[in-house]
């Protein structure tokens, strides 16, 4: 039986309120198929089922991921972006000024037409060096491309163990094969050690990743992100909480089966390999198309909506459980269709960079500014930074 705690009862309105709504949330009807509690889930006769109170494990789990990935970055990525030549853009720093400062932290980054005049008159500089500050500015805050590569690393990494293990897990299972084996028996399907530490493992990473969301690359597809990070921790929650183990080791392997190679051409993009990047961009569209675009829809969402009502009338957690993994396919045609387009540039060559990437502006010097440059300087007194020179030294 799935472990729950209780509420100690001590005649406090507050407790009652809490123990109620406690009550409401672990109501077996909206987590199980009908005539079916909590007690049915009982460890007994040789069968071990999930428990809620096994996903505790998952956030210290996301800590553990956070401080491999600080000494992974350091000790394996960066040597790694190094080797690979990786190298971070010149970027022109802007002068300090206070005022733009103070217009750049507290009200906005991209100033109209009208509060570059009026920034100009109070920083007694021209529109067009206040728009250069700004500019120089907005690129200051951008990541680097070695902070970019060892991100992509990191991932791939992970990504690419995961979908091995995932492998692994599935291979010899028959629902790997004949997908109406999932609901074989359910919900009393015994819960195997190899599945607790893949959903263990998976739960912890996607933690890991919602907490450094707002240390890591920002991209145009921020917000997506954020929703994709938090519909699959969600999702895998649940499935595990009302036993949709069988299934969700399926979305979990479908899911990494891509990723890896996403990651991998992004590592190459950083490094200049342009062509490197763009053949395996193009390997990743196609399985991302395969996997999330056919097999998702056509198959995994086939198998939790129409084969679970041949075992037992739908109940709350089927329409819940559906409804999240119809909100992942959402996503998933959203970016489906981005890199559709971004592999058809890759291969006519109108794309040399990660459309999603938050890039540097360009900056057009004036002939005063080109001429201090070459000596290292530029018109505002600050010297041009190089953060692999200043790394190498």
């Amino acid at each position: 039986m799935l472990q729950l705690m209780s509420i100690p009862q001590n005649g406090e309105p507050s407790t009652r309120m809490l123990q109620t709504a406690y009550d409401y949330f672990w109501w077996h009807r909206l987590w199980l198929p009908k005539n079916l509690t909590w007690a049915d889930l009982e460890d007994k006769e040789g069968r071990v089922y999930a428990k809620a109170s096994d996903l505790y494990i998952t956030i210290p789990l996301a800590f553990v991921f956070l401080v491999v990935r600080y000494f992974f970055e350091i000790y394996a990525a960066t040597p790694l972006a190094w080797l690979l030549g990786v190298k971070d853009k010149v970027k022109l720093r802007a002068a300090h000024n206070s005022v733009l400062e103070a217009f750049y932290t507290s009200c906005s980054k991209h100033p109209k037409q009208g509060d570059l005049e009026t920034l100009s008159k109070s920083s007694k500089l021209t529109v067009r060096q206040v728009e250069r500050w700004f500019r120089r500015r907005r690129n200051q805050d951008r990541p680097s491309l070695q902070k970019k590569f060892r991100e992509a690393s990191w991932r791939f990494t992970f990504y690419l163990i995961a979908f091995i293990a995932g492998i692994a897990v599935l291979i010899d299972k028959p629902w790997f094969y004949d997908y109406r084996h999932v609901w074989t028996g359910f919900p009393k399907q015994t819960m195997l050690p190899s599945q607790y530490w893949y959903y263990m493992i998976e739960l912890g990473f996607y933690w890991s990743l919602l907490f450094r969301v707002a240390f890591d690359v920002k991209r145009k597809d921020f917000k997506e992100q954020i929703v994709h990070h938090v519909a699959t921790i969600v999702l895998i929650s649940f499935s595990w909480c009302a036993n949709y183990i069988r299934v969700g080791t399926l979305v979990l392997v479908i899911h990494d089966a891509s990723d890896f190679f996403l990651e991998s051409a992004k590592m190459f993009n950083y490094a200049g390999w342009q062509e490197t990047c763009n053949n395996i961009f193009v390997v990743f569209a196609v399985v991302f198309i395969v996997t999330r675009i056919i097999i998702f829809p056509f198959w995994i969402l086939h198998c939790t909506w129409v084969y679970p009502c041949e075992v037992y009338p739908p109940f709350f957690g089927y329409y819940f459980f559906n409804g999240m993994l119809w909100v992942l396919q959402c996503l998933h045609i959203f970016w489906a269709y981005t890199i559709v387009r971004m592999a058809h540039k890759f291969l006519t060559g109108k794309l040399e960079n990660d459309e999603r990437s938050d890039r540097d502006e360009t900056d057009i010097p004036d002939e005063e500014d080109e001429e201090l440059t070459k000596n290292g300087n530029i018109s505002n007194g600050h010297s041009v930074q190089n953060n692999n020179h200043h790394k190498a030294n």
